[in-house]
């Protein structure tokens, strides 16, 4: 409907300007025919002076205003009832009507543009051309009917009006047609997409054969749909690997709990706070994990961005790991830490400094390596350990949410398995990525590179 009144309204906006420019030049066809005759006549007076009678038909010749008789049907009473198509008058130097085609042309004025005859059914055209003679200058009028202009504008009128809503109707059925197949892949998507429930998110629309928006439309929405299917089926992990770390640490606190309640002084004195408290503190760290995991999902990970020096939480992180790793014989390097400065959240960017030293303490034999700098690929935080390392294909799945490659080991070191997804997801938020090679030192090089500030 849209579409058929925009052109409806240019179309009728089109015929009323063809109309306007028809007869607009039927009528300057006419005076250029007046302005002909004109100067025809104009130029016979000069030359010749003035005829007996003017043009095919009979006119009449007056003298001072008077009738002179000249033309014996100058006084033919059908001439002012019905004007010829052309109608000439002639006025002497005086303004006297000295030569007309007919009666009622001594009706015509050298200062009108149209006129309206009597006994004329249409206006006339009226052009005035002055003859130089000898007596003086006369003054040629020369008016020249419009009937040809308006029956020809007449006769276009009912042609527009039956073929303009002719070509409407052709429009719209086109224009329906036309939209009503392109829109037809439209419904039927919109009715596979309503069958998807949130239960069940495999199904995928089915793209049209056409290579057009709407086919481009289907794929964005499979797209859609299966970052939904993964979104739903790590919510659905993620919940169930959190329930499963949860409940070690509780059962853990019942167990002690209900042996201190069955058998009272079974347990060594303050055995019971200290269970507590550790699993407890387990517990605190995982849940922390967790909420962090989950700012770093909604995109909160890297909010609150400042100009973050990373060589400064680098070097904070290994007087920390000194002090943690004399205490096992581990040696911490900070030899290679250079200035680098990033654009992000120094909260969780040292949280990202601190996993990844973590991580190598954890499983460093002797030596623990860290480096900050800059090259063309941005600003870059690397950690070695000298330990096992991570073999090739695990080192994708070590991301992963609460995976652990030694699953008793990092149980017993306090391992959750969330720190290295914790580094990888506030790395994406940042705008960079983590990832993990073979180390110089033969253990595993964990490196985060970022853009720089």
């Amino acid at each position: 409907m849209g579409a058929l009144l925009v052109v409806a309204v240019a179309m009728v906006a089109g015929c009323a300007v063809l109309v306007l420019l028809l007869r607009q030049s039927l009528v300057d066809g006419l005076e250029t025919s007046a302005e002909q005759r004109a100067a025809a006549l104009a130029a016979q007076i000069e030359q010749d002076g003035l005829p007996a009678s003017i043009g095919d038909g009979d006119g009449d010749r007056d003298g001072g205003g008077g009738d002179d008789g000249d033309s014996d049907e100058d006084s033919d009473p059908d001439e002012d009832e019905d004007p010829e198509d052309v109608v000439i008058v002639v006025r002497g130097p005086d303004g006297a009507v000295v030569l007309s085609s007919q009666p009622v042309a001594r009706l015509l004025s050298d200062e009108d543009d149209t006129v309206q005859l009597p006994g004329a059914d249409h206006d006339y055209v009226v052009v005035t051309e002055e003859a130089e003679t000898d007596a003086g200058d006369h003054v040629i009028s020369v008016a020249v009917s419009q009937e040809d202009a308006d029956e020809s504008t007449a006769a276009l009128l009912p042609l527009l009006a039956v073929g303009l809503p002719i070509v409407l109707l052709v429009v719209g059925a086109t224009t329906w047609v036309v939209v009503g197949r392109a829109l037809a892949p439209v419904e039927r998507m919109r009715r596979q997409v309503d069958l998807i429930s949130g239960d069940d998110l495999g199904s995928r629309v089915e793209p049209p054969a056409s290579r057009d928006e709407i086919h481009r439309l289907a794929l964005t929405m499979n797209a859609m749909l299966d970052r939904l299917e993964t979104s739903r089926q790590r919510q659905r992990r993620f919940v169930s690997d959190a329930s499963h770390e949860l409940r070690s640490p509780l059962a853990g606190i019942r167990q002690t709990a209900e042996v201190a309640q069955a058998h009272p002084g079974a347990l060594p004195e303050g055995e019971l706070a200290e269970a507590v408290l550790e699993e407890s503190v387990r517990m605190q760290r995982l849940v922390e994990a967790m909420l962090l995991l989950t700012r770093a999902d909604e995109g909160g990970a890297g909010q609150g961005a400042a100009e973050v020096d990373l060589d400064d939480l680098a070097l904070s992180e290994v007087d920390r790991a000194r002090r943690l790793g004399a205490a096992r014989g581990i040696t911490v390097d900070g030899s290679g830490i250079e200035p680098g400065r990033v654009l992000g959240d120094p909260a969780t960017l040292g949280q990202v400094a601190r996993n990844l030293v973590d991580n190598a303490l954890r499983h460093a034999r002797s030596r623990v390596a860290v480096s900050v700098g800059v090259d063309d690929a941005g600003v870059w935080l690397i950690v070695d350990d000298d330990g096992t390392g991570v073999p090739p294909e695990e080192r994708e799945r070590i991301f992963e949410r609460f995976v652990r490659l030694d699953e008793a080991r990092a149980r017993d070191d306090g391992g959750s398995g969330l720190g290295l997804a914790i580094v990888s997801e506030i790395a994406r938020a940042h705008g960079g990525e983590a990832s993990v090679v073979e180390s110089t030192d033969g253990g595993a090089r964990f490196r985060v590179c970022l853009p720089p500030a």
